[in-house]
């Protein structure tokens, strides 16, 4: 069974260019490490809201494991709007 990771967040909107540049960064490295791309998205009606998709991960735990190096390599918490936080659902089909 396939499974879907979303992981949204709010960003600073002060740094709204370094994020994407570290967010960008950051999935270029989980593309390499774990075999994933993934895509990030902004809210339609609110800029400061992002998410990023990752889907059909067949080892959970270890994309698990591979995303949480990377975002803490990347120092994506950085960015965040203050008060805020990453926050990671997964679905399955």
């Amino acid at each position: 069974m396939a499974a879907h990771y979303y992981v949204y967040y709010r960003i600073d909107p002060a740094h709204a260019g370094e994020a994407a540049t570290s967010v960008g960064g950051a999935q270029d490295e989980l593309r390499q490490r774990a075999g994933v791309s993934g895509r990030r998205l902004r809210r339609a009606d609110d800029a400061t809201t992002w998410m990023e998709i990752y889907e059909n991960i067949a080892d959970r735990d270890a994309f698990e494991g591979t995303l949480a190096a990377v975002v803490q390599s990347h120092g994506l918490e950085r960015w965040l709007a203050p008060g805020a936080s990453r926050h990671l659902e997964c679905f399955e089909d």
